[in-house]
């Protein structure tokens, strides 16, 4: 049995601890701004700060931040940060070195934020107004808030006697979209309150927000729906310049870069914005984010990015078919609308391969997941946790989940994570203690207690041995298989289903002996981007990087129908 977590005041604010033996002053000083909003809590060395911490979570209080300068009296500042870190694993931790210290300090203490022991390393403020120091801080306390505990604003309620698959669903959309929620109990006052706007017998789940239509029985469709309504309600003037299928970060780099320089752009999702990688809990490896980013806030940001450029989102409906007209124009078919485009970009990503094993699909939304599930891994808190997969999608749920979790064991068929997995998760994986990896393993089976995933049998294929454990929660991110069932042979694809693309594309489709462009179908004005193209890298930055590079393709077509 894991010990139930102390239950949270939501009458008392978060808090914020800082910690220093000689400039706790100037600490105090510089986080003046947050008292309004956060609890300030200090302490003079390592010790004080665990008493303190402790003390807050025996009252509920969540704890948001960890400050300390770059030395104390009683502990090396990295011993402290670990010691910290195993009281609230949660917690976001900052090194805010005093000026005198900053420089001397950096290079021995720089690996550790590289390796995951703490999250920025910055100058303490030297006066106020410090803008560019509060605008990591707060970055860091907006990344704790969306990831952590319940909104204290809460843009959706959900009102449910069960956490069945169907209610976590909802929520991953939601915490995919950025969209603060939270899920109410039919008898609690706030459930009452919003049963009041229904029928009697209204099926549950229950899904209301002040400025949408109530949604009784509600599916991830059904809230897409509302939010961004259907294709069908779209307003196309003839034909648009260019249709994107797909919002991950391909999608959404072609979007940007295709509004941006005047063409008329419409985007199909058929889930979140963000697609994969908006699953992800934090990318530190793209370009211009030091501190790294979520998935949700990257994607969230790139298709602000695309909507201030003019570009039309909707999601919710997946495109059933693709078609090109009697006059050279392409047609997209979805269930609830079509758009005609001069060219379309594929960019519909990939799905993580399923494990085929019965007992363990049976339980999927009970226990097991697909994907990093950030709604999900909440539920973790004090549980043991397996991670399928050797990719960076695997070891960012992992660091994600050790969060929350007691363990966390990444199960992986290879002889370690090296060939699949970047240095720098590889590092953060192995300093941290809540994470051990499985080698050369499968998952050969599973089964349930009262509807739940319970234990899982791990296979050793080197030694031919097989051993069960228990297990309170399974994420699967097994590598992926493209999304491209809803195109026609037309569209050349390789023997695993990726758009083919360039010189890769058969010799007979060529056009008078020449390939396509790089990012060119087999059929013309129509392009592939990101996961989905054969070949591609697999990565955010590149897929980003092949959305923004298609525009230019894009433009030579338009400029060849004139």
């Amino acid at each position: 049995m894991t010990e139930a977590p102390t239950p949270v005041s939501a009458s008392r604010p978060p808090a914020l601890v800082l910690v220093s033996g000689d400039h706790l002053d100037e600490l105090v000083a510089a986080f003046g701004r947050y008292a309004a909003e956060y609890a300030v809590h200090t302490a003079r060395d390592c010790v004080e700060a665990c008493e303190v911490t402790r003390a807050l979570r025996a009252e509920g209080v969540h704890v948001a931040l960890f400050v300390t300068t770059s030395t104390l009296p009683d502990a090396h500042v990295l011993e402290a940060i670990g010691r910290w870190r195993a009281l609230v694993p949660t917690a976001r931790r900052v090194i805010a070195a005093h000026w005198d210290r900053f420089l001397a300090d950096a290079s021995a203490l720089r690996p550790g934020m590289a390796s995951g022991k703490y999250d920025a390393y910055l100058l303490l403020p030297r006066g106020t107004r410090d803008e560019e120091f509060h605008h990591a801080v707060t970055d860091l306390l907006s990344d704790w808030g969306s990831t952590v505990p319940d909104p204290e604003v809460v843009a959706v309620k959900i009102v449910s006697p069960h956490r069945d698959g169907a209610v976590l669903a909802i929520r991953d959309y939601l915490d995919r979209m950025g969209m603060p929620h939270r899920v109410y109990d039919p008898d609690s006052d706030a459930g009452v309150a919003v049963r009041a706007h229904f029928p009697d017998d209204a099926p549950y789940p229950l899904v209301w927000s002040a400025t949408r239509a109530a949604i009784a029985g509600a599916t991830v469709r059904a809230v897409a729906t509302s939010i961004y309504g259907v294709p069908g309600e779209i307003r196309v003037d003839g034909v648009v310049d260019v249709c994107v299928v797909g919002a991950g970060p391909a999608g959404l780099g072609a979007a940007v870069y295709a509004a941006s320089e005047g063409l008329g752009c419409v985007v199909l999702e058929s889930e979140a914005i963000g697609g994969q990688a908006g699953t992800s809990s934090m990318i530190r490896n793209y370009l211009g984010f030091p501190r790294g980013i979520s998935g949700m806030r990257l994607a969230m940001r790139a298709r602000n990015q695309a909507l201030r450029f003019g570009t039309e989102f909707n999601t919710g409906w997946p495109v059933a078919a693709l078609q090109r007209e009697a006059d050279g124009t392409l047609r997209l078919r979805t269930d609830g609308g079509d758009v005609r485009a001069h060219t379309v970009v594929i960019a519909s990503g990939a799905a993580y391969r399923a494990l085929g094993v019965p007992a363990i699909e049976d339980l999927v939304g009970a226990g097991v997941h697909y994907g990093a599930a950030l709604t999900a891994a909440r539920e973790m808190e004090g549980r043991d946790v397996y991670v399928v997969g050797g990719g960076n999608s695997a070891g960012q749920a992992a660091v994600h989940l050790a969060r929350f979790a007691r363990s966390v064991t990444i199960v992986v068929r290879r002889a370690g994570l090296e060939a699949t997995m970047s240095s720098y998760l590889i590092n953060e994986i192995a300093q941290n203690p809540i994470i051990h990896v499985r080698p050369r393993t499968v998952v050969a089976d599973g089964g349930s207690e009262e509807g739940r995933l319970a234990w899982l049998d791990l296979a050793d294929h080197e030694a031919g041995t097989t051993e069960r454990v228990a297990a309170d929660g399974l994420f699967l991110l097994l590598g992926a298989d493209p999304c491209t069932d809803w195109l026609s042979d037309e569209v050349a694809r390789d023997d695993r289903g990726f758009v083919l693309t360039g010189r890769d594309v058969p010799r007979d489709l060529w056009v008078d002996g020449l390939p396509p462009e790089s990012l060119a179908t087999s059929v013309p004005g129509v392009f592939a981007v990101g996961d989905v193209r054969a070949g591609s890298m697999k990565r955010v930055a590149a897929a980003a990087g092949e959305g923004a590079s298609v525009v230019s393709l894009i433009h030579a077509h338009l400029a060849g129908e004139d």
